[in-house]
This record gives C-alpha cells, structure tokens and sequence, in this order.
C-alpha cells in the first residue's frame, strides 16, 4: 500500500510556496543519505525546478553492478496555475505519484528492501504554470519547453522510462483509474508489453486498460500536430523504450481542475510504478520483444526522423 505516502505528498505539493528545494529538504529529513539533485530552469513563463531522486540497487550501476536502471517520470506542465486558480490541479496527479513511489522505495531500502537495479525518480516542482487552450479542456502549460524538461529527464545511463501524466483532458480514454500505453522506442510504436500487462492485473486486480496512441503523440511538441499530451514526449529525446501510465477518468476533466485528484487513483500508478521498478531491476520484465524490433529495423529502417521537427 502506498496511501499514507501519497497523501502525504499532496500534502507538501498543495502548497504556493513549494519548491524543489523544499521537496529535497523533506526527502533528505526522512532519508539523509540520499542523492537529491535540484535544478532551476526559467523562461518568459516563469520558472521551475526539476528535481531528480537517485535510489541504488544491490547490483545496480551505482554500485558497478549490472542491473537495469528504470527511471519514474513524474510528467506534467505545473502543480498549480496560481494566481489564475487556487489549490494544487489536476495535472499534478503524475509528480504525486512518482514522488510518493520514491517515498515508499527510500522506506523499503531503509528497512532493509533493497531493489537490486537502480532508480531514478524525476519530475519538476512549479506551483504557478501557465494554461493554454486546448480542445475539448484547456490544458496546464509549462513555464519551459518540452526539450528542455527531455534534458533533464533523459539520460544514456537509463535503459527503460515509465512517464506518468495525468490524461483526463480527452474523449478517448473514457475510464477512470489507469491505463497503460504501447512501448515507444526510437519512433517505433511496439506492441503492448506483456510483462506490463501481468504487473497491471496483479497489481489492480483488473483487466489491463490501454491507452491508445497515434503516431502524432510520439513526435515532438510544436510541430503543429495534435497529442493526446505531454506523456509520450521523452520518446523523442531517447532510443531506450518508453511507456506511459496514464491516470484517467470516465469524463473529460482538464489538466487545470482543482479538487479533481483520487487519491486511490494516484496510488494505483505509484504501487504500479513501484512493482515495474522491482521486477525489472531483476530481469524479470521486459519493455519490449527484441527480436520483433530488430526485425522491424531490418524490414522498414530507422524511425528517427520522427523524433525531428519535420520538413
């Protein structure tokens, strides 16, 4: 269960004076001896900070193991909209989670529940984002632009990313909880994992609920073209696969609602992220079918122009 600490992180979220570095001090108050990074990034917009949590595995690289390394992306324009709308939105569902499964994975290694692959957990701390139109609801803005957040969230060291957004704001996933999305990886728009599907079942004890994608969704922001959001961006800043987990609802909610966040729904996607991190640290789940993608690049090629601006 990881209600107690997703609470406690919309707590220290719902706040206007918020920031990464008063989310690094709360983290480092329960876990001294973790590796918090904190950085700021500003614009015309105005400003955020991406924060970036590290958690070593018994035999992760940190520790010149072998382990695979996963990062948890907590994904979405800001935290709040002040002073346009008062309280925590919507489109904070995904930092929550990622933030409540490092919670949970730093009390599980202090106990002595150590993963054996390392962990990233990485989202970004902005109380006061910008919103943009954006058919059917208006959408949260972010005070930097999509490359810039890749930057912070992508890195080579990395071999598999989860990003978690809010996704309410669309007429396609009509179902409130969480759905899952085919593996992205170089542009190439793969199969649902099988292994995501098995962890999705045992993990919420239903049928696992996909979101569906277009090739519009895996191609960079300001191209002109439509995306269901922001969730399957960091596949055009990196070749390793990626998956979204998208939190939804039955009807269509936007990204800058206030008092529109389930708690149970926020922790169904951290205790999902949470046992992703532990089976693939271990080997035991894959992204992706190898041999069915290197039979895709042998018959059609290389997919990264689409990770371009276009023509």
């Amino acid at each position: 269960m990881v209600l107690k600490e997703v609470m406690k992180i919309a707590d220290l979220l719902d706040d206007p004076k918020v920031s990464g570095q008063s989310v690094k001090e709360f983290f480092l108050s329960k876990f001294p001896d973790t590796h918090i990074e904190v950085e700021t990034f500003s614009s015309s917009l105005g400003s955020t900070d991406m924060i970036s949590i590290e958690i070593p595995g018994s035999d992760g690289k940190c520790y010149g193991g072998d382990a695979p390394t996963i990062t948890l992306l907590g994904r979405l324009g800001g935290l709040g909209a002040r002073p346009e709308i008062t309280g925590m939105v919507s489109d904070a569902d995904g930092a929550v989670a990622a933030l409540a499964s490092a919670f949970k994975l730093l009390t599980m290694k202090k106990r002595g529940d150590e993963l054996k692959g390392d962990i990233f957990i990485k989202t970004h701390i902005c109380p006061d984002a910008p919103t943009k139109s954006h058919y059917p609801v208006p959408f949260m803005d972010s005070p930097v632009d999509t490359r810039t957040l890749n930057e912070h969230e992508v890195d080579d060291l990395i071999d598999a990313y989860i990003s978690c957004d809010t996704t309410k704001g669309n007429r396609i996933a009509n179902f409130r909880g969480i759905a899952i999305t085919p593996t992205a990886k170089a542009v190439y728009l793969l199969k649902v994992s099988e292994d995501l599907i098995n962890i999705y079942e045992s993990t919420t004890g239903e049928h696992a609920k996909v979101l569906a994608l277009s090739q519009q969704d895996i191609t960079p922001y300001g191209n002109g073209l439509t995306h269901i959001n922001s969730i399957m961006q960091p596949s055009v800043a990196t070749n390793k696969p990626v998956v979204g987990l998208a939190l939804t609802s039955q009807t269509v909610v936007a990204g800058c609602a206030t008092g529109a966040s389930h708690a149970t729904d926020i922790e169904l996607a951290a205790r999902f992220m949470i046992e992703v991190a532990k089976a693939y640290g271990e080997g035991r789940c894959s992204f992706y079918d190898e041999q069915e993608y290197e039979r895709l690049q042998k018959l059609y090629g290389s997919m990264e122009h689409f990770q371009q601006g276009g023509n």
